[in-house]
């Protein structure tokens, strides 16, 4: 009798579980997102549209020839192109990249192209995610990311540190789409651990733009490299709030009212508190440039605003019920969303056109991206995110505390024995210390030490 009294007031929890999930997701709204973050200045937004052009590029099979070039084209000179990879070239091991070499902005570019739904491989580095089954700098990453991540690092490292010593004034850029954001993102992280590879590279030479990230890394992670790492995310994309393992969601595929189920009593009965301090839950890398250019309960586009900030709490964490998470995803939006925004922004302010008013904006970007880094700090450490502890001080717009920085990471990386060991460690003992390979020269993925 007690059983059967039970039932109905089980079924009355469910539902009320599931009404409030609802609710919450009915309600939530992508500027909801961000709308306590900053607005973003002209300076630190000014690559993002320029980055989208040369992801797109990887795309064209020949780029002067282009077939799908956006009004004003790529904004690629042929003649700068180091070389490309095709999946023939990569093996399917990592998505297509172009290595570029832009003189017009002193920068080193490697542009890596999104997921190809008609290709296994870009599915299988995707899919290789259990949670916790890689650890990286105190933190946890996306497994088969981070082994893509290495695959490129393998075939370019030498180039790389022949145009890094060729030309030492010039930003180290990783920027990619999607599923290469996410190999982006690792390839940064990896570069900034062993900056000795690359001659010696400054932290502040190193930079990350991760268009439509993947949540690819742990919060501590994600906070901590908010000064390399900058995600953009337009509108309602729902890659970067997918919480849920991407294949767990696959795997969910013939039993859909199963995942809903789930979903809906984890997020109602666990508290926030309780998923920020789980140190293997997956987040959008970095600082976070949101484009919002719609609002709630009205119809059309809005002249884009491009919100940023370094959150730690609410960051990202809720999928937005909309008809364009979708589409909000793909490459071409981004690119021609960002432009408007940036367009905008350079009407309203014309420090591109001042030098002089030009330097104190960076000085007071800097000064305001300084504060929110550490107050993000601050917040992980109150919150007791683990390890959410400051590698270095915010310098990737800096041009004065280079060196600084420099000598101060490696201090810091100088305290923990193992790195000593591997100071004089060349790119193929690094890989092959990330990655065992077979006969046949694959990679392997390496089975964690007892102490990890």
């Amino acid at each position: 009798m007690s059983i059967l009294c039970g039932l109905p007031l089980l079924e009355c929890v469910y539902c009320l579980a599931c009404a409030r999930w609802a609710w919450r997701r009915c309600l939530h709204t992508a500027g909801h997102d961000s709308e306590t973050w900053g607005i973003a200045t002209v300076e630190e937004f000014e690559p993002v549209p320029r980055l989208c052009r040369y992801i797109l590029a990887v795309y064209e099979d020949d780029l002067r020839n282009p077939l799908w070039a956006p009004p004003g084209g790529y904004g690629i000179d042929p003649d700068w192109l180091i070389h490309r990879k095709t999946y023939e070239d990569t093996q399917g091991r990592a998505p297509p990249y172009i290595l570029y070499l832009d003189h017009d902005h002193a920068d080193i570019v490697v542009a890596i192209r999104g997921l190809n739904m008609a290709k296994e491989s870009d599915y299988a580095v995707l899919l290789d995610n259990k949670l916790g089954k890689k650890k990286f700098d105190g933190g946890y990453v996306h497994n088969g990311l981070l082994k893509a991540a290495g695959w490129v690092l393998d075939a370019e490292c030498e180039v790389l540190k022949e145009l890094v010593e060729k030309y030492p004034s010039y930003t180290l850029t990783f920027a990619g789409h999607s599923l290469g954001s996410g190999v982006a993102t690792l390839l940064a992280m990896v570069v900034v651990q062993n900056r000795d590879k690359l001659s010696n590279i400054e932290r502040r030479r190193v930079r990350c733009y991760a268009v439509a990230p993947a949540r690819c890394i742990s919060l501590n992670l994600a906070v901590r490299y908010a000064d390399v790492i900058n995600s953009v995310v337009l509108q309602d994309d729902f890659l970067p709030r997918t919480a849920t393992p991407l294949e767990d969601i696959f795997k969910s595929l013939f039993c859909l009212p199963c995942l809903l189920c789930l979903r809906c009593m984890r997020d109602t009965c666990i508290p926030e508190e309780k998923m920020l301090k789980d140190p293997r839950r997956l987040y959008a890398p970095g600082r976070l440039y949101h484009i919002v250019e719609r609002k709630p309960f009205r119809m059309g586009r809005f002249p884009p605003v491009v919100r940023t900030a370094v959150p730690v709490d609410g960051r990202f964490e809720h999928i937005v019920l909309s008809c364009n998470a979708t589409s909000d995803h793909a490459i071409i939006w981004i690119e021609k969303e960002a432009q408007r925004a940036l367009d905008l922004m350079l009407e309203k302010d014309h420090t591109m056109q001042i030098p002089g008013k030009q330097r104190m904006e960076r000085q007071e970007t800097l000064a305001r991206h300084g504060q929110e880094y550490k107050a993000a700090l601050q917040r992980a450490v109150t919150l007791d995110v683990p390890l959410a502890y400051s590698p270095s001080t915010y310098g990737t717009f800096d041009e004065r505390e280079g060196e600084e920085n420099s000598q101060r990471s490696q201090e810091e990386s100088s305290v923990d024995s193992s790195k000593k060991s591997k100071k004089n460690e060349t790119w193929d003992e690094l890989i092959e210390r990330l990655f065992d390979k077979d006969e046949s020269g694959h990679m392997l993925q390496k089975q964690p030490d007892n102490d990890d």
